[in-house]
């Protein structure tokens, strides 16, 4: 099958989630096998129907947990699949996987899945030192972490753009609006102004920490299959991956360019918008990774809905937040919802697609319209992975 006969032949056929936030006595295990349970009964099939499980990707095991597997996951759910994988790295293969294996016949459902005790467990993303001591030769420039290599990268936008705190508290604001309207977000009864955003501490410089996601206990899972087998089960409105893209940037974080017009957000999105046959102007809402508040600027501009000069003038809470004409990250994102990696925003995408969102639902909420397309995102390690989707109502 040619890559463009691939347009709206797959769909997400449910969804499975938990509870989530700070949960503790609870192995990352536990969370995996619900998730998928609850994605399973979502999208009304049996368990012995499902003959892939993906997991989304190796953690340590911390908190004296167990280390988790997909054969470990596969046996506490008692079910038996043709195929098991797991990543172990933030590499983003889970979409052209599930999609070659239900293209192609071998399977009729995948179920994707992401569960973390990373909350209670105290999750740690710095991996540069141990016990003081440097386990990377980059650590003696200050790049400790995670988010001090996205920092590094901000940075280089704020010499590029007119970009820096000032658009990122608008990002944050917005997202935490959503969250407000959501009962099982994080943060839904935690209000954020701008005194909020600007007195939270600066972790690495520019990035404060409510410009970075904070670590969730819990799961979410999804369930894939063709369109026409969705249509049957006749549970939900169907939702079909219209269009798609995958694209890598093997590169150093501290080698990529802020303003790479051949990034892989870039790439990636351009394959979906060709696939999908639409324009920007096409899309109802989007639903962006957002491990913090720059990721969604610097996706949002390389996907091309503004120059990088623009971010200021584009990238306002009026417009992102709930009202507004260009909708982002409506169930809170990663920021304020829970962090769930990309099953986070592709979750909500199928949800409002599905009109399943309660108060923020899009096309309900004073202001907003009910959405036909929607698009999403999926970052793997520091911008050199990327998945993009534009998932449709049929």
């Amino acid at each position: 099958m040619a890559f463009e006969e691939l347009k709206n032949k797959i769909a997400i056929a449910g969804i499975g989630y938990t509870e989530q936030g700070k949960v503790p006595g609870r192995t990352a295990v536990s969370f995996h096998c619900e998730a998928v349970r609850n994605a399973i009964e979502d999208a009304g099939i049996d368990k012995k129907d499902v003959d892939a499980l993906l997991l989304y990707r190796h953690f340590d095991a911390i908190g004296g947990d167990y280390d988790v597997t997909a054969f470990t996951v596969a046996e506490q759910l008692g079910i038996r699949p043709e195929v098991v994988s797991q990543e172990t790295y933030c590499t983003r293969s889970w979409l052209y996987y599930s999609i070659g294996l239900l293209a192609s016949g071998i399977v009729k459902y995948v179920v994707l899945s992401y569960g973390d005790n990373a909350r209670s467990a105290r999750r740690s993303f710095v991996k540069e030192l141990n016990k003081g001591e440097a386990t990377d030769e980059l650590a003696a420039y200050g790049d400790l972490s995670t988010m001090a290599k996205y920092s590094m990268l901000a940075q280089k936008a704020m010499s590029l753009y007119a970009t820096g705190p000032e658009v990122w508290k608008e990002i944050a604001i917005a997202q935490r609006r959503w969250a407000n309207l959501n009962p099982i977000a994080a943060m839904n009864k935690k209000i954020l102004d701008e005194e909020g955003y600007y007195g939270s501490g600066m972790v690495t410089e520019p990035l404060r920490l409510l410009d970075a996601t904070p670590n969730t206990d819990g799961g979410r899972a999804i369930v894939l299959t063709t369109a026409e087998r969705a249509k049957k089960l006749n549970r939900h409105p169907v939702v079909t991956i219209r269009g798609f893209g995958s694209a890598n940037q093997p590169v150093s974080p501290y080698r990529i360019n802020a303003e790479d017009s051949d990034s892989a957000a870039a790439r990636s999105s351009h394959q979906a918008f060709e696939m999908a046959g639409v324009n920007h102007g096409d899309i109802d809402a989007c639903e962006i990774y957002d491990c913090f508040t720059y990721t969604v600027e610097a996706t949002l501009r390389d996907y091309g809905f503004f120059k990088g000069n623009d971010a200021g003038e584009f990238l306002t809470k009026e417009r992102l937040g709930p009202g507004g004409e260009f909708p982002v990250n409506t169930s809170g994102g990663m920021l304020s919802e829970a962090y769930f990696m990309g099953l986070t925003p592709v979750s909500e995408g199928v949800m409002q697609l599905m009109d399943r969102c309660g108060k923020r639902q899009l096309g309900r909420y004073p202001g907003t319209k009910r959405p036909e397309l929607i698009m999403c995102s999926d970052n793997g390690g520091v911008f050199q992975s990327h998945v993009s989707l534009i998932l449709e109502r049929m």
